[in-house]
């Protein structure tokens, strides 16, 4: 029986059989904690009524984010479907439609304007390899040495997103620049990371962006950008010098190309020459 006590221990199980991943573990238990609380009955009294009502709040009364409510509707599926082992006809109902919003781009010039003024040398390097790469924040900082392949130019990105592996591009300044960092910036460390923090550890990526905002402001750039930011103008400008959506799109990992797609607003037409526009675009870092 699933009691107020153990639902927490059955559904962390039941999702890691399922080979969830972590952060999604842990976001659907916050979200079961937060509706288990809302509603306040012990999981075998759970109704579908109790759902409706529930999804309605967080849209209408605390009027959450279609993503906040997304992964809220999913907890709450995984939860009675798998671990209640209940099927309501409600959850054929629930939908939620986002506002595609273009992201926030830097141009080159900006993007070395702000790496510029970061002062820190392995958060220079962090930060100008996520850019360089079209990295998520993750992605950089479990970045090894072992997965640069300088000789056949290219990147293996481990574990990235949804489990998978790929392969990215690595412009050979950055290449020139990452071997320099080895040999005089990195603090002496026995962590196979590329980044470590000064007493050899992992950099917490909270440090990441706090380092980020501080040179946005010192370099007075006034958009909202975030270090993802560095990923999207990436990208962004791959399509500007007419790289393929295709292309992109295997680089930065993505599993549609819809969402690939968004980059198409500032698309100019061009060739595919990816290594020859990278080196270009990264010469001067």
């Amino acid at each position: 029986m699933i009691t107020s006590a153990n639902w927490r221990e059955r559904m962390e199980s039941d999702m890691r059989l399922r080979d969830l991943r972590p952060r999604t573990i842990e976001g659907y238990l916050l979200a079961i904690r937060l509706f288990i609380e809302r509603v306040d009955k012990d999981p075998e009294k759970l109704t579908e009524e109790d759902i409706r009502t529930y999804v309605l709040h967080l849209r209408d009364d605390k009027h959450q984010a279609p993503s906040s409510i997304n992964i809220a509707i999913c907890a709450l599926r995984f939860f009675f479907n798998f671990t209640l082992e209940r099927d309501f006809e409600v959850f054929n109902l629930l939908r939620v439609h986002r506002t595609r919003v273009l992201p926030v781009v830097l141009s080159r010039g900006e993007v070395r304007k702000l790496l510029a003024v970061v002062r820190h040398p392995v958060r220079r390097m962090l930060l100008t390899t996520i850019y360089a790469l079209g990295l998520r924040i993750g992605e950089g900082l479990h970045l090894e040495k072992s997965h640069i392949d300088g000789a056949r130019g290219m990147v293996w990105i481990r574990d990235g997103k949804g489990g998978r592996d790929r392969r990215v591009p690595l412009p050979k300044p950055v290449l020139l620049q990452l071997r320099n960092y080895w040999k005089v910036d990195r603090p002496e460390s026995t962590s196979p990371l590329l980044f470590v923090s000064a007493e050899g550890g992992t950099i917490h990526d909270t440090t990441v962006q706090k380092t980020f905002k501080a040179a946005q402001e010192e370099a007075r750039l006034s958009r909202r950008a975030t270090v993802h930011t560095l990923r999207h103008s990436y990208a962004t400008h791959l399509v500007e010098n007419g790289i393929s959506l295709r292309t992109i799109q295997d680089i930065l990992g993505h599993k549609s190309m819809k969402t690939t797609e968004v980059y198409l607003h500032v698309t100019l037409p061009g060739t595919e020459h990816l290594q020859e526009v990278l080196d270009r675009l990264m010469a001067d870092l």
